[in-house]
Order: C-alpha cells, then sequence, then structure tokens
C-alpha cells in the first residue's frame, strides 16, 4: 500500500497517467465515427427492399400464370418450422396484430413468423423459469398458493411482453414522425408549388426529411414506391395513414385524397394544413410550458426549501450558540 501511495504521488507516474488518458481519449475520438452504423442508410435501405416487394406483387398481379418472383428475406428455418406445425397463425395471428407489426415497422414474411414464435416461446419460457427458480432455488417460505400465483403472472407477462415490445416501437416511431411532420409538410409544400409532381415530392422530402425523422422518410418512401405501381393513388395514400397512425400525417393523406378526387389546389390546400400544424405544434409547446410550474412545485418543497432554511438558519443558529456559550 505504501509503494502504491508514492507511485500515485510521483510526477512522472501521474504525468504518464495522464499522457495515457489523454492518448486513449483521442483514439476513442477518432475511432467513434468509424464505429458508428448508418441507421438512415439501413432503414433507407428496407423501404428499396419493400419496394422491390410492391413492384413483385403488381407484376404478379398484372401477368397471371408467370412464374412468381420472390424479392423477400425468407424466415428462419427453425421459426418457419414452429409456427407451421402449431398453426400459430390461425390462432396466434390477428389482423390487428398484423397492423401493430406494420405501424412497428416490421414487414414481411420474416416479420410475422418472428413475431408468432417469440408470442408462443416468450411465455413458455418465463413460466418454466419462474417454476425453477421458485420450486428449487427460490424461498422455501412462500405459500404454496403464493408460488403458483407467481408462475402464473410470470406466464401471463410472457404473453403480453411481445404486444408491449410493440406498443413501444409504435410509440417512438409515431413521436418521431408527429416531431417532424411540420417540417415534411412545408417541404412538400415548396416542392409542390415549384411545379414537382406528387411523386417526385414525395420522393424529395423522404431524401431530406430522413436526418430528422428516419421512419418518416421511410414511410414516404413506401408511398412513393406505392404511387409508382398501385393502379390507384387513393390506395397508396390510406396506406400512408394507416401505417403511420399520426395526426398531422392524416391531415395531409385526406387532403391528397380531396385534390385527387376533386381537383382542388394541392398547394393552397398543403399551406393551410403546414400552417395548422405549426400552430399545433406551437399549442403543444405552449401547455407543456404552462405545466411546467406546478411540476416543479414537488420537488422545490422537497428539494430547495429545506436547503435554503438550512443556509439561512444555521449562521444565526451558530451565532446563538456562541452568544450563550459567552454568557
Amino acid at each position: 500500500m505504501t509503494s502504491l501511495i508514492t507511485a500515485m504521488l510521483d510526477r512522472q507516474f501521474l504525468l504518464g497517467l495522464l499522457v495515457a488518458i489523454a492518448t486513449m481519449a483521442t483514439i476513442l475520438t477518432l475511432a467513434m465515427p468509424l464505429l458508428q452504423t448508418d441507421k438512415l442508410a439501413r432503414r433507407m435501405k428496407m423501404a428499396a427492399s419493400e419496394r422491390e416487394r410492391i413492384r413483385s406483387r403488381e407484376r404478379e398481379k398484372l401477368y397471371e400464370g408467370n412464374q412468381k418472383i420472390s424479392l423477400r428475406h425468407q424466415p428462419k428455418a427453425y421459426m418457419k418450422e414452429v409456427v407451421e406445425r402449431f398453426n400459430l397463425s390461425k390462432w396466434l395471428g390477428t389482423d390487428e396484430a398484423k397492423m401493430q407489426m406494420t405501424m412497428a415497422g416490421f414487414r414481411g414474411p420474416q416479420a410475422d413468423i418472428g413475431f408468432l414464435f417469440f408470442r408462443l416461446v416468450t411465455p413458455i419460457g418465463l413460466f418454466v423459469v419462474a417454476i425453477i427458480y421458485l420450486f428449487l432455488f427460490g424461498n422455501e417460505d412462500w405459500p404454496l398458493m403464493l408460488k403458483i400465483g407467481a408462475v402464473i403472472g410470470a406466464a401471463y407477462i410472457g404473453i403480453k411482453a411481445p404486444e408491449i415490445y410493440l406498443q413501444n416501437l409504435i410509440a417512438k416511431r409515431q413521436k418521431s414522425m408527429a416531431r417532424a411532420a411540420p417540417d415534411a409538410m412545408d417541404l412538400m409544400l415548396i416542392c409542390v408549388e415549384s411545379g414537382m409532381s406528387i411523386e417526385l415530392a414525395f420522393r424529395k422530402v423522404s431524401q431530406e426529411i430522413g436526418a430528422q425523422s428516419i421512419p418518416l422518410a421511410e414511410e414516404l418512401a413506401l408511398t412513393t414506391a406505392e404511387l409508382s405501381y398501385l393502379p390507384d393513388r387513393r390506395v397508396a395514400y390510406e396506406n400512408l395513414s394507416k401505417r403511420t397512425g399520426v395526426d398531422s400525417l392524416k391531415q395531409i393523406v385526406t387532403v391528397l385524397i380531396q385534390a385527387e378526387r376533386y381537383g382542388t389546389p394541392l398547394g393552397k390546400a398543403l399551406r393551410v394544413v403546414a400552417q395548422e400544424g405549426r400552430d399545433q405544434r406551437m399549442n403543444i409547446a405552449e401547455k407543456k410550458a404552462a405545466s411546467l410550474p406546478p411540476k416543479l412545485t414537488v420537488p422545490m418543497i422537497i428539494f430547495f426549501l429545506p436547503v435554503l432554511f438550512a443556509v439561512i438558519v444555521t449562521p444565526a443558529a451558530v451565532q446563538v450558540s456562541h452568544t450563550l456559550s459567552g454568557h
């Protein structure tokens, strides 16, 4: 211990330690950009794959009887085998779950089979782990009914865990898209008023908005693909509304459908929607600012006021103590 303290107090040792820390920090600073993955490129690649899937599906409709073209990734073999053997798609795969997976950003057969597989395996796994822990390694003082209830609760958590995971992903994606939607409206308005078609406007906005919201860029890229290959544009707009579930994007979809049906000026309608989006974002910010003082009341009472009283009262108490002790 004495030699360690002596080494710590040595100037050369401290200098070498500081140089080593500085060198390590420099290496980490230079290496961090190389280690970061390009999330935007990955998501746009997934959007391109989805576009190829849509193209393949539309070609199958146009050229019936030809050999089926499959551009989708195949699911893992063991998951597919389990799902098909137990026929999970019949009693676990619902339309609501498929819609939630689409809104969460999971598409294709691999995502469906993976969700069904984990929806079966998760409750069974938690059930087995709870039995092993409670009955073999757990506290023996627990009554039998309490252990049985804990095992059933673990199985129930396993049943709800995949749904909770999807709901959290959906909420995260919708928050990101809602934050970037007003800027996307402004960009789309600029593109439309400059003379671009709606397909080019969607494509340009999807490229520019990716730095702010990758999920929104992905959804707009998919809409661009659907506008290029679906026979009815209204279906592409409605698919965008269903996949996102964001109110501001639903307003854009409504405006686009009305403009497509009645031939109304698209630029003027988009300008109104963009202004409403900015006003709505300002109202949300004002509500958050107005709710801040009530939220700060309890922390101030618990943390600030005792410290403030201690700072004010302590010098007076010390002075009174010295005065009394002097007398």
